[in-house]
Protein backbone atom coordinates (compact mmCIF):
# COMPACT_ATOMS: atom_id res chain seq x y z
CA UNK A 1 0.00 0.00 0.00
CA UNK A 2 1.47 3.31 -1.02
CA UNK A 3 1.40 5.94 2.15
CA UNK A 4 0.90 9.09 -0.44
CA UNK A 5 2.60 12.12 1.99
CA UNK A 6 1.32 15.88 1.30
CA UNK A 7 3.35 17.64 -1.74
CA UNK A 8 3.83 21.40 -1.60
CA UNK A 9 2.06 23.66 -3.72
CA UNK A 10 3.94 24.48 -6.64
CA UNK A 11 2.99 21.62 -9.68
CA UNK A 12 -0.72 20.27 -10.92
CA UNK A 13 -1.33 17.43 -12.81
CA UNK A 14 -3.43 17.40 -15.89
CA UNK A 15 -5.80 13.88 -16.26
CA UNK A 16 -7.13 14.00 -20.05
CA UNK A 17 -8.34 10.74 -18.88
CA UNK A 18 -8.98 8.79 -15.81
CA UNK A 19 -8.40 4.92 -16.88
CA UNK A 20 -10.24 2.14 -15.89
CA UNK A 21 -11.93 2.72 -12.42
CA UNK A 22 -9.63 2.38 -10.07
CA UNK A 23 -6.55 3.31 -12.16
CA UNK A 24 -3.52 6.90 -12.33
CA UNK A 25 -4.72 7.11 -15.64
CA UNK A 26 -2.62 8.98 -18.10
CA UNK A 27 -1.54 12.46 -16.49
CA UNK A 28 1.02 15.33 -17.44
CA UNK A 29 2.91 16.78 -14.98
CA UNK A 30 2.74 20.41 -14.83
CA UNK A 31 5.51 22.87 -13.28
CA UNK A 32 2.92 25.81 -12.12
CA UNK A 33 5.48 28.39 -11.79
CA UNK A 34 7.79 27.24 -14.67
CA UNK A 35 9.99 30.71 -14.26
CA UNK A 36 13.28 30.21 -12.14
CA UNK A 37 13.25 32.48 -9.34
CA UNK A 38 15.94 35.05 -8.96
CA UNK A 39 18.22 34.09 -5.63
CA UNK A 40 19.64 38.07 -6.01
CA UNK A 41 18.08 40.82 -7.98
CA UNK A 42 21.09 41.96 -10.50
CA UNK A 43 24.08 40.80 -9.16
CA UNK A 44 27.38 42.54 -9.37
CA UNK A 45 29.95 40.91 -11.19
CA UNK A 46 33.71 40.60 -10.38
CA UNK A 47 35.16 40.33 -13.99
CA UNK A 48 37.44 39.70 -16.01
CA UNK A 49 37.78 36.49 -14.74
CA UNK A 50 39.92 33.48 -16.41
CA UNK A 51 37.46 30.23 -16.40
CA UNK A 52 38.74 26.91 -17.77
CA UNK A 53 35.64 25.65 -19.66
CA UNK A 54 34.66 21.83 -20.16
CA UNK A 55 36.83 21.97 -23.43
CA UNK A 56 40.06 22.54 -21.19
CA UNK A 57 40.32 25.52 -22.78
CA UNK A 58 41.04 29.01 -20.86
CA UNK A 59 38.14 31.47 -21.47
CA UNK A 60 38.52 35.43 -19.86
CA UNK A 61 34.99 37.21 -19.51
CA UNK A 62 35.32 41.17 -19.14
CA UNK A 63 31.48 41.53 -19.43
CA UNK A 64 28.67 39.79 -18.90
CA UNK A 65 25.96 42.55 -19.83
CA UNK A 66 25.17 40.60 -23.23
CA UNK A 67 24.81 36.53 -22.34
CA UNK A 68 24.43 33.72 -25.15
CA UNK A 69 23.29 30.61 -23.42
CA UNK A 70 22.14 27.34 -25.51
CA UNK A 71 22.50 23.56 -24.73
CA UNK A 72 19.95 21.26 -26.12
CA UNK A 73 17.75 21.13 -22.41
CA UNK A 74 17.28 24.68 -21.32
CA UNK A 75 19.25 24.18 -18.44
CA UNK A 76 22.10 27.20 -18.98
CA UNK A 77 19.13 29.94 -19.83
CA UNK A 78 17.55 28.71 -17.10
CA UNK A 79 20.48 29.37 -14.70
CA UNK A 80 21.29 32.55 -16.13
CA UNK A 81 17.67 33.40 -14.99
CA UNK A 82 17.46 31.88 -11.20
CA UNK A 83 21.11 33.80 -11.17
CA UNK A 84 18.90 37.22 -11.25
CA UNK A 85 20.95 38.22 -14.77
CA UNK A 86 17.57 37.56 -17.18
CA UNK A 87 18.04 40.68 -18.37
CA UNK A 88 21.62 40.21 -19.45
CA UNK A 89 20.42 37.72 -21.62
CA UNK A 90 20.16 38.28 -25.17
CA UNK A 91 19.73 34.82 -26.80
CA UNK A 92 18.49 31.22 -25.95
CA UNK A 93 18.29 27.91 -26.99
CA UNK A 94 14.38 26.46 -27.94
CA UNK A 95 13.95 24.23 -24.91
CA UNK A 96 14.30 27.34 -22.79
CA UNK A 97 10.53 27.92 -23.13
CA UNK A 98 9.65 29.33 -20.14
CA UNK A 99 7.54 32.62 -19.74
CA UNK A 100 10.30 34.66 -18.36
CA UNK A 101 12.03 33.74 -21.58
CA UNK A 102 9.58 33.99 -24.43
CA UNK A 103 10.33 37.39 -25.39
CA UNK A 104 14.51 36.40 -25.83
CA UNK A 105 15.59 35.37 -29.21
CA UNK A 106 16.07 31.82 -30.42
CA UNK A 107 19.40 31.08 -31.18
CA UNK A 108 18.17 27.48 -32.46
CA UNK A 109 15.61 28.20 -34.79
CA UNK A 110 15.46 24.26 -36.31
CA UNK A 111 15.81 23.15 -33.21
CA UNK A 112 18.96 22.20 -31.48
CA UNK A 113 21.17 23.15 -34.31
CA UNK A 114 22.82 26.88 -33.56
CA UNK A 115 22.63 30.05 -36.32
CA UNK A 116 26.15 31.71 -36.24
CA UNK A 117 24.29 34.80 -37.61
CA UNK A 118 21.61 34.58 -35.40
CA UNK A 119 24.36 34.33 -32.80
CA UNK A 120 26.71 36.83 -33.76
CA UNK A 121 23.75 39.60 -35.00
CA UNK A 122 22.93 39.71 -31.11
CA UNK A 123 26.27 41.29 -30.27
CA UNK A 124 27.20 39.16 -27.43
CA UNK A 125 29.50 39.71 -24.97
CA UNK A 126 29.58 35.84 -23.36
CA UNK A 127 27.95 32.60 -25.23
CA UNK A 128 27.48 29.96 -22.85
CA UNK A 129 27.27 26.20 -24.31
CA UNK A 130 28.15 22.73 -24.47
CA UNK A 131 28.45 19.82 -26.74
CA UNK A 132 24.65 18.74 -26.47
CA UNK A 133 24.18 21.17 -29.23
CA UNK A 134 26.27 22.12 -32.38
CA UNK A 135 28.04 22.14 -34.82
CA UNK A 136 30.75 22.97 -33.65
CA UNK A 137 31.76 24.36 -36.51
CA UNK A 138 29.67 27.50 -35.17
CA UNK A 139 30.76 27.89 -31.63
CA UNK A 140 34.20 27.89 -33.62
CA UNK A 141 33.21 30.53 -35.94
CA UNK A 142 31.62 32.49 -32.64
CA UNK A 143 35.32 31.89 -31.27
CA UNK A 144 36.83 32.99 -34.23
CA UNK A 145 35.10 36.32 -33.98
CA UNK A 146 36.81 37.09 -30.96
CA UNK A 147 33.55 36.44 -28.73
CA UNK A 148 34.34 34.91 -25.29
CA UNK A 149 32.39 30.94 -25.36
CA UNK A 150 32.41 28.94 -22.53
CA UNK A 151 31.99 25.12 -22.79
CA UNK A 152 30.32 23.61 -19.67
CA UNK A 153 29.49 19.84 -19.05
CA UNK A 154 26.95 18.31 -21.14
CA UNK A 155 25.84 15.72 -18.69
CA UNK A 156 22.45 16.66 -16.60
CA UNK A 157 22.35 14.56 -13.15
CA UNK A 158 20.59 15.00 -10.30
CA UNK A 159 23.70 15.24 -8.31
CA UNK A 160 25.17 17.58 -10.82
CA UNK A 161 23.16 20.66 -10.24
CA UNK A 162 24.98 22.30 -7.61
CA UNK A 163 28.32 21.76 -9.37
CA UNK A 164 26.49 23.08 -13.01
CA UNK A 165 25.07 25.80 -11.10
CA UNK A 166 28.41 26.80 -9.66
CA UNK A 167 30.23 26.47 -12.80
CA UNK A 168 28.00 28.93 -14.83
CA UNK A 169 28.33 31.78 -12.18
CA UNK A 170 32.29 31.38 -12.09
CA UNK A 171 32.01 31.97 -15.86
CA UNK A 172 29.53 35.39 -15.27
CA UNK A 173 31.54 36.72 -12.50
CA UNK A 174 29.07 35.96 -9.76
CA UNK A 175 30.83 33.03 -7.74
CA UNK A 176 28.71 33.94 -4.69
CA UNK A 177 25.44 34.34 -6.03
CA UNK A 178 26.50 30.94 -7.45
CA UNK A 179 26.97 29.62 -4.23
CA UNK A 180 23.61 30.55 -2.74
CA UNK A 181 21.65 29.22 -5.65
CA UNK A 182 23.43 25.93 -5.48
CA UNK A 183 22.64 25.85 -1.71
CA UNK A 184 18.67 26.68 -2.77
CA UNK A 185 18.46 23.74 -5.26
CA UNK A 186 20.09 21.46 -3.51
CA UNK A 187 17.85 22.46 -0.66
CA UNK A 188 14.76 22.20 -2.70
CA UNK A 189 16.14 19.10 -4.03
CA UNK A 190 16.04 17.36 -0.69
CA UNK A 191 13.00 18.84 -0.09
CA UNK A 192 11.06 17.10 -2.31
CA UNK A 193 12.59 13.71 -1.95
CA UNK A 194 11.88 13.83 1.20
CA UNK A 195 8.30 14.38 0.71
CA UNK A 196 7.75 11.92 -2.20
CA UNK A 197 5.50 9.25 -0.91
CA UNK A 198 7.09 5.43 0.21
CA UNK A 199 6.09 2.27 -0.41
CA UNK A 200 7.16 -1.23 0.63
CA UNK A 201 6.76 -2.37 -2.98
CA UNK A 202 7.67 1.14 -4.93
CA UNK A 203 6.32 1.37 -8.50
CA UNK A 204 8.63 0.50 -11.77
CA UNK A 205 8.87 3.25 -13.73
CA UNK A 206 10.22 2.97 -17.39
CA UNK A 207 11.56 5.78 -19.25
CA UNK A 208 10.66 5.84 -22.77
CA UNK A 209 12.13 8.21 -25.00
CA UNK A 210 9.80 7.87 -28.74
CA UNK A 211 9.73 10.55 -31.53
CA UNK A 212 6.99 8.98 -34.01
CA UNK A 213 6.64 4.99 -33.93
CA UNK A 214 9.93 4.18 -35.71
CA UNK A 215 12.56 5.19 -32.80
CA UNK A 216 11.54 3.69 -29.39
CA UNK A 217 14.12 3.72 -26.59
CA UNK A 218 14.41 2.79 -23.38
CA UNK A 219 16.25 4.46 -20.94
CA UNK A 220 18.89 2.84 -19.03
CA UNK A 221 21.68 3.92 -16.21
CA UNK A 222 23.10 7.32 -16.34
CA UNK A 223 20.40 8.63 -18.89
CA UNK A 224 19.37 10.88 -16.38
CA UNK A 225 15.96 9.31 -15.91
CA UNK A 226 17.64 7.04 -13.65
CA UNK A 227 18.10 9.64 -11.00
CA UNK A 228 14.48 11.15 -11.30
CA UNK A 229 13.19 7.63 -10.91
CA UNK A 230 15.24 7.20 -8.01
CA UNK A 231 14.39 10.24 -6.31
CA UNK A 232 11.01 9.93 -6.52
CA UNK A 233 11.08 6.51 -4.44
CA UNK A 234 10.81 4.24 -7.52
CA UNK A 235 12.47 1.46 -9.64
CA UNK A 236 13.99 2.53 -12.78
CA UNK A 237 12.67 -0.41 -15.20
CA UNK A 238 15.41 -0.16 -17.54
CA UNK A 239 18.12 -0.32 -15.11
CA UNK A 240 16.39 -3.57 -13.36
CA UNK A 241 16.22 -5.49 -16.38
CA UNK A 242 19.60 -5.19 -16.94
CA UNK A 243 20.41 -2.14 -19.46
CA UNK A 244 23.75 -1.10 -19.52
CA UNK A 245 23.93 1.92 -22.03
CA UNK A 246 22.02 5.36 -21.35
CA UNK A 247 19.46 4.83 -24.37
CA UNK A 248 19.15 1.56 -25.80
CA UNK A 249 16.47 0.44 -29.09
CA UNK A 250 13.24 -2.06 -27.29
CA UNK A 251 11.34 -4.66 -28.32
CA UNK A 252 7.90 -5.38 -27.68
CA UNK A 253 9.40 -8.42 -25.86
CA UNK A 254 12.27 -6.17 -23.67
CA UNK A 255 9.07 -3.64 -22.94
CA UNK A 256 6.93 -7.18 -21.82
CA UNK A 257 10.35 -8.17 -19.81
CA UNK A 258 10.48 -5.19 -18.26
CA UNK A 259 6.67 -4.69 -16.68
CA UNK A 260 6.72 -0.84 -15.90
CA UNK A 261 4.08 0.03 -13.67
CA UNK A 262 4.37 3.63 -14.90
CA UNK A 263 5.53 4.70 -18.37
CA UNK A 264 7.41 8.06 -18.49
CA UNK A 265 7.79 10.14 -21.26
CA UNK A 266 8.52 13.68 -22.96
CA UNK A 267 5.03 15.32 -23.98
CA UNK A 268 6.61 15.78 -27.42
CA UNK A 269 7.52 11.95 -27.66
CA UNK A 270 4.12 11.37 -26.68
CA UNK A 271 2.55 13.35 -29.06
CA UNK A 272 4.77 12.03 -31.93
CA UNK A 273 2.78 8.87 -31.47
CA UNK A 274 -0.46 10.39 -31.28
CA UNK A 275 -0.86 10.60 -27.73
CA UNK A 276 -2.12 7.97 -24.95
CA UNK A 277 -4.25 5.95 -27.74
CA UNK A 278 -1.55 6.04 -30.47
CA UNK A 279 0.87 4.83 -27.38
CA UNK A 280 -1.28 1.70 -26.80
CA UNK A 281 -0.69 0.74 -30.47
CA UNK A 282 2.83 0.10 -29.91
CA UNK A 283 3.50 -3.78 -29.71
CA UNK A 284 4.38 -4.79 -26.03
CA UNK A 285 2.85 -1.95 -24.40
CA UNK A 286 -0.78 -3.37 -23.94
CA UNK A 287 0.99 -6.21 -22.09
CA UNK A 288 2.65 -4.13 -19.61
CA UNK A 289 1.16 -3.16 -16.34
CA UNK A 290 1.00 0.43 -17.53
CA UNK A 291 -0.43 0.07 -20.36
CA UNK A 292 -2.88 -2.14 -18.92
CA UNK A 293 -4.10 0.88 -16.46
CA UNK A 294 -2.80 3.54 -18.90
CA UNK A 295 -0.99 4.76 -16.50
CA UNK A 296 1.64 7.32 -18.38
CA UNK A 297 2.79 10.33 -17.52
CA UNK A 298 4.23 12.94 -19.38
CA UNK A 299 6.28 15.91 -19.28
CA UNK A 300 7.58 19.13 -21.43
CA UNK A 301 10.73 18.32 -23.13
CA UNK A 302 12.50 20.91 -21.71
CA UNK A 303 11.48 20.25 -18.47
CA UNK A 304 11.97 16.82 -17.30
CA UNK A 305 15.96 16.15 -17.83
CA UNK A 306 16.88 20.02 -17.32
CA UNK A 307 18.57 19.57 -13.93
CA UNK A 308 18.76 22.75 -13.31
CA UNK A 309 17.64 25.39 -10.72
CA UNK A 310 13.79 23.93 -11.01
CA UNK A 311 14.90 20.80 -10.33
CA UNK A 312 13.01 20.53 -6.87
CA UNK A 313 9.65 21.85 -9.11
CA UNK A 314 10.07 18.80 -11.48
CA UNK A 315 10.49 16.39 -8.71
CA UNK A 316 7.29 17.75 -7.56
CA UNK A 317 5.02 18.14 -10.41
CA UNK A 318 6.21 14.32 -11.29
CA UNK A 319 5.78 12.79 -7.88
CA UNK A 320 1.99 14.14 -7.65
CA UNK A 321 1.39 12.45 -11.32
CA UNK A 322 2.57 9.29 -10.64
CA UNK A 323 1.37 9.12 -6.57
CA UNK A 324 -2.01 11.44 -6.20
CA UNK A 325 -5.05 9.54 -6.73
CA UNK A 326 -7.12 10.45 -9.15
CA UNK A 327 -10.27 12.67 -8.82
Amino acid sequence: MLVVAALSVGCSVTTPDAGSPGAVGPRTAVVEDPDPQPVADDPAAVLPVTVTGFDGVAVTVTDNSRIVAADQYGTLAETVFALGLGDNLVGRDTSAAFPAAQDVPDVTPTGHSLSAEGILELSPTVVLTDTSIGPRAVQDQIRAAGIPLVYFDPTRTLAGVADHIEAVAAALGVPGTGRALAERATSEIAAATDDTPTSDEPPKIAFLYMRGPAIKMLAGPGSGADALIEALGATDAGVESGLTEQFVPVTSEALISAAPDVILMMSKGLESIGGIEGLEQIPGIAQTPAGRDRRVVDMDDGTILSFGPNTGKVLRALASAVYDPAP
